[in-house]
């Protein structure tokens, strides 16, 4: 078989253009199995001709880490892909979200190639996918061919680049995983299509204090800074004061190119004190199923209020990622004594370009007076920080600043950790005691602290307002947990605040409400998590007069009708194709069916845009006779479209 990527320039042109009219079709004769172990890995798109990256493997994405490589297309759809090794397709898939329509090819040395975001495949694969759409009736389908059902070889052609499923624009995602179903880096194998000379770059540094004794620059909390640069060495120049035990966070992207718009994420990262190392974190490889344990290796506080994602450089309570077996330390820097601390801090991708950040941390011994401090408000206010509860407030007149502390059973007071005229400062140990509110110059901050909840273990939590089942593998670390209850006085509904949204979950909790308000027993009633002004629908059963529902985030749930049908705009609707736009305001879009003249009638469906479009079986077949498109929401809603297609 004459391999695709062999043809010349101007054949391979055609040839893209012929199969934006009709399928995509390529030269096959049965090919024998005898594919060695020893070939090269071969570029997926345009091979031997200079590529380009968006997105490299490792790179920290908002729940998971990336997978592999995503290779640009010039923002276009429609160029040839390839089969990088020769093999045989284990595995294919369409879906409206997540890889969109993917290609698996197993090859003989154990690993799997992976093609998604595919705008279609080739003829004898979008056959064999639409067959079986047919025979289970879904355009959802995830199929594992029999090991001599499709072989391939290294450069036949096997698909076309697109941008379906949740691609946010035309590009190939490309994965390399072993037999682990690891995914590997994709630049490890030589790939001479890509040329990476540019270092990372440093956009900020951040300091956190990592016990209630440790400060920076006389105070308890996560300051960020930023760092000047000369070439690729990146600078502090003043240095910081510091106490205790203190964590480095980094804020730094992986430049692929000098004037290349596209970063990647940085997968080795060293950090030496005082010229000695100290910690080392390094990404060769991701566990698939893990990728959600991203959230221990990044702040997630951070994430959630300026989306930015900076690297903990110390290995944080509950973070079991395999990524520091070399590191010395687990990165926590305790400053003590009196000499300067010189932390250095190099970056390297997988092209060996380095760069480098340089700070000095000057030990500080904490100070009761401190000088700069913003001032507080006219209530106290509080914010958990690990395991120490902050709470700041206005200075009470005279000399006794005391807070109290309420809790279940008992009061106990506390002097400021530090202040000035314009604010004080306390520090609570979470570990020791929880309080429900704190009391400051008889002015309360309530703290809706409710219990202290292990990780690793089943825990049940009950109260007045909701009952949690917390599973074993559901926490990272130790979770201080609050809840609330309130009615929205613009609208009436009930908001229940539940946990903290600026801490992860690694899996699902069941939640019971047991709501202050009568629900009707119906589908169109359901629990969402609010999100500003967005509402994601979560569903909920009625038991006993309680609403269940399960959540992988904390923050605020309500609950809502859905009375309303989701829309069908018809777009095009002909003897030729079919073509709606549908959509919905509420809960979303749950399922669709269609029929031509009573059968069954294929939609593909992309999710970004809403829109649907028909695929015969038999595409020499015009559509004839009734067309009916039938759209539900997840509360239960309806809406049919029919027509006579003459």
């Amino acid at each position: 078989m004459r391999s695709f990527w062999n043809l010349r320039s101007g054949n391979l042109l055609l040839l893209a253009f012929s199969i934006g009219v009709s399928g995509v079709q390529a030269q096959y004769s049965e090919p024998e199995m005898r594919f060695t172990r020893d070939e090269k890995y071969l570029y997926p798109i345009n091979p031997g001709t200079p590529g380009s990256l968006a997105g490299n493997m490792g790179e920290l994405r908002t729940s998971h880490f990336h997978s592999g490589i995503d290779i640009r297309t010039n923002n276009q759809i429609g160029l040839p892909v390839v089969a990088s090794k020769s093999g045989y397709v284990s595995r294919i898939g369409m879906s409206p979200t997540g890889f969109g329509n993917v290609i698996y090819i197993t090859h003989p040395d154990g690993n799997t190639t992976v093609y998604a975001h595919l705008d279609r495949f080739v003829d004898r694969l979008a056959d064999y996918v639409r067959k079986e759409q047919y025979r289970k009736k879904t355009f959802y389908i995830d199929l594992w061919p029999n090991k001599n059902e499709f072989p391939v070889e290294q450069g036949e052609l096997i698909g076309i680049s697109g941008n379906t499923g949740s691609s946010g624009g035309p590009h190939l995602h490309f994965d390399i995983r072993d037999r682990n179903n690891h995914a590997l880096n994709p630049l490890d194998f030589g790939f001479e299509e890509i040329i990476d000379d540019a270092p990372p770059v440093v956009e900020k540094v951040a300091l956190i204090t990592l016990d209630p004794d440790a400060r920076i620059n006389d105070r308890f909390g996560r300051f960020e800074f930023y760092a000047y640069r000369s070439g690729n060495t990146y600078t502090l120049r003043t240095p910081i004061l510091a106490h205790g035990t203190i964590g480095i966070e980094l804020l730094a992207k992986d430049k692929f190119r000098a004037r290349d718009p596209f970063y990647g994420g940085v997968n080795f990262i060293d950090v030496s004190v005082n010229d000695r190392p100290f910690f080392r974190q390094a990404i060769e490889k991701i566990d698939i199923t893990e990728s959600r344990r991203i959230h221990t290796l990044m702040n997630y506080k951070t994430l959630n209020t300026s989306g930015k994602r900076f690297y903990k450089l110390y290995v944080d309570d509950g973070n079991t990622l395999p990524y520091y077996k070399s590191s010395p330390t687990r990165g926590m820097l305790k400053v003590e004594g009196e000499g300067d601390m010189k932390v250095e801090i190099k970056m390297k991708d997988s092209f060996a370009n380095t760069s480098t950040l340089n700070l000095t941390l000057r030990p500080s011994p904490p100070s009761a007076q401190v000088k700069n401090l913003p001032a507080a408000g006219p209530y106290p206010t509080g914010e958990i920080l690990g395991n120490v509860l902050m709470v700041t407030s206005r200075p009470a007149p005279g000399t006794d600043q005391k807070a109290f502390l309420y809790m279940r059973d008992s009061v106990v007071q506390i002097e400021p950790a530090y202040g000035n005229n314009a604010g004080v400062v306390y520090l609570v140990d979470l570990r020791k005691m929880l309080p429900d509110s704190v009391v400051v110059n008889d002015k309360s901050y309530v703290t809706n602290l409710r219990s202290r909840i292990p990780p690793s273990v089943e825990y049940k939590y009950y109260s007045d307002d909701l009952d949690i089942t917390f599973p074993a593998n559901a926490l990272y670390d130790t979770l201080y947990f609050g809840s609330s209850y309130r009615i929205n006085p613009d609208d009436g509904t009930e908001i229940y605040v539940i946990g903290d949204k600026d801490v992860p979950l690694r899996n699902n909790i069941s939640v019971s409400l047991k709501t202050k308000k009568f629900y009707l027993r119906s589908k169109q009633i359901g629990i969402y998590r609010i999100e500003g002004n967005r509402k994601t629908y979560l569903g909920g059963a009625f038991t006993n007069g309680r609403i269940s529902f399960q959540t992988r985030e904390f923050g605020e749930f309500t609950v809502l009708t859905d009375s309303i049908a989701p829309t069908i705009r018809p777009v095009a609707v002909n003897s030729s194709v079919a073509r709606f736009r549908i959509g919905d305001d509420l809960s979303g879009i749950s399922s669709y069916e269609a029929t031509i003249a009573g059968e069954w009638l294929l939609m593909h469906y992309d999710a970004k845009s809403g829109s649907l479009w028909s695929e015969k079986l038999d595409k020499s077949q015009p559509l004839r006779g009734e067309f009916v498109l039938t759209v539900r929401d997840n509360a239960g809603n309806t809406q049919v479209f029919r027509q006579t297609i003459q």
